[in-house]
């Protein structure tokens, strides 16, 4: 069967990818695949029908690539594809918990910095105590915040980075600013990890069926080492039990590689000269 794929429509030309993702649409289309097309728009205002509306009915299951959604739109959006004959090849549970820091961590324990979170809404400022008492139960030292999906790393030392867990003047500072700067894109809540000194920058390590199938530098990391280690890292993967999955790897100080993130393999964003054709060779199709 024909390998499908729910591409983002352009927003000013919704008969058209989205340009992020354009190259990946002609890549599939050149090895016999089938794009499609998702209103993101209209699925972020709540009209699913709409978001969905240039699906084919019946036209079997398919991947999204795309960019990313919270658990709650992307439930939405597997009940209208489903109701359309197009069920998603990813469940909802599947991309919540390969998306989200609280579904993954427990199965990567020991090969990622030790975390903590706190449920929070959009725009809800967490209170002093609780959040000394979550630093509280993370080794003393430098910590990273963030919520359950991304930092603002690029606002390192106003939202992210906190040089002392026991300093909760400075704990509070810098995640109510991270909230404040998240505002309604909050994922979930607050995550606090604790800091570890990378020799490397990152590389993204791509997983089908718990298999890595592409390996390359991080988006964000152009110059890192393509090359992990990944002996200690597919156990974990495989038992994470999701299908198409990214985890993002960088060497400590002391020559460990560490998981610094994981992803839904359907959101993770491909570095500009990975070999997109190479990746989805490696998507099973619905047959």
């Amino acid at each position: 069967m024909t390998l499908t794929i729910l591409f983002c429509a352009d927003p000013l030309r919704p008969r058209r990818v989205d340009e992020h993702f354009h190259h990946e649409a002609e890549t599939l289309r050149a090895s016999g695949g089938a794009p499609v097309l998702l209103d993101l728009e209209a699925l972020r205002r709540g009209e699913v029908t709409e978001a969905v509306r240039r699906v084919p009915r019946g036209i079997g299951a398919l991947w999204y690539r795309g960019w990313m959604l919270t658990a709650a739109e992307y439930h939405a959006l597997a009940k209208a594809l489903a109701a359309r004959g197009a069920p998603l090849m990813t469940p909802p549970d599947g991309y919540q918990r390969a998306h989200e820091l609280p579904g993954w961590y427990a199965t990567f324990a020991g090969l990622t910095p030790a975390s903590v979170w706190l449920p929070l809404l959009p725009r809800e400022t967490p209170a002093r105590a609780p959040l000394a008492a979550a630093a509280g139960r993370l080794p003393q030292g430098p910590l990273v915040v963030k919520d359950y999906v991304k930092s603002r790393k690029h606002e390192w030392a106003e939202a992210c980075f906190v040089p002392d867990s026991a300093d909760t003047d400075a704990l509070v500072r810098v995640v109510h600013r991270m909230v404040e700067l998240q505002d309604d894109s909050l994922s979930g809540g607050v995550v606090l990890r604790a800091y570890e000194d990378y020799a490397t920058g990152e590389a993204r390590v791509w997983w089908v069926d718990g298999d890595p199938v592409l390996v390359g530098p991080h988006p964000d990391s152009p110059g890192a080492d393509a090359f992990p280690d990944l002996d200690l890292v597919r156990p974990a993967v495989r038992a994470l039990g999701c299908r198409f999955v990214t985890t993002d790897l960088a060497r400590r100080a002391d020559g460990v590689w560490r998981v610094v993130e994981v992803g839904d393999g359907q959101v993770s964003g491909l570095h500009r000269g990975a070999d997109v054709g190479d990746l989805y060779f490696h998507l099973p199709d619905p047959g």
